[in-house]
């Protein structure tokens, strides 16, 4: 027996097979060019994205991108760690190191979203079952938010908490040197948005000011 598990089937009750058949049939075709170029030209994203792994709240889908324009790093509360070149693993500092310095993006977007599990557990802790990993992620912003919290009226606390967290990004982004440096040059600009599911709608981070609808 296989140590990867079972291999996918073609099965219309598989949604990964039939969404893959859909890929094919309705978009490859328009788009093959389009990934054939990229493939030999390498990508050229002008953006790099800093997003949460919520499935609700996919940047491809929300920004309607294009093969090769987004550079995007997922994870639970689209946090951003600060600078801390010690050695360990840090996947999130890797991919922006990669995307500044090898391929240029012109700008970092932060994008938080509404009912976010991860700044729901930076309030409240995180659930026994998630000690190992989600626990001690989460930790880097759970003063930040529970100051917040604190500070707003409870119809406002969760809301206030999700943007808090994209400031905290925001404001760790520009502890890392290379970008601080591009970012005062004018080569780098940085942007937190929240986008709230049920509407559809993004809002954005107006200097240190509060969050704005997008025109």
């Amino acid at each position: 027996m296989s140590g990867y598990g079972p291999l996918m089937t073609v099965a219309s009750a598989d949604p990964l097979i039939t969404g893959y058949h859909r890929f094919r049939a309705e978009h490859w075709p328009a788009a093959k060019a389009e990934y054939e170029a990229l493939a030999a030209e390498g990508q050229r994203p002008h953006t790099l994205v800093v997003a949460c792994s919520d499935s609700r709240a996919d940047p491809a889908l929300i920004f309607d991108a294009a093969p090769g324009q987004l550079f995007v790093v997922r994870n639970v509360a689209n946090l951003v760690p600060p600078y801390e070149p010690d050695g360990n693993l840090h996947g999130v500092s890797a991919a922006l190191e990669f995307g500044v310095k090898v391929l240029g993006v012109s700008r970092i977007v932060v994008m938080g979203h509404a009912h976010c599990g991860g700044v729901q557990a930076m309030r409240t802790g995180a659930p026994e079952a998630v000690r190992d990993f989600v626990a001690p992620w989460i930790a880097q912003g759970t003063p930040v938010v529970r100051r917040v919290a604190e500070a707003v009226a409870p119809e406002a606390v969760e809301q206030a908490c999700e943007e808090a967290v994209v400031r905290l990004s925001i404001d760790n982004l520009r502890t890392f040197p290379w970008i601080a440096e591009r970012e005062a040059a004018g080569t780098l600009s940085l942007t937190g948005l929240h986008f709230g599911i049920a509407e559809g709608l993004l809002r954005a981070l107006n200097g240190p000011g509060a969050f704005e609808p997008l025109g």
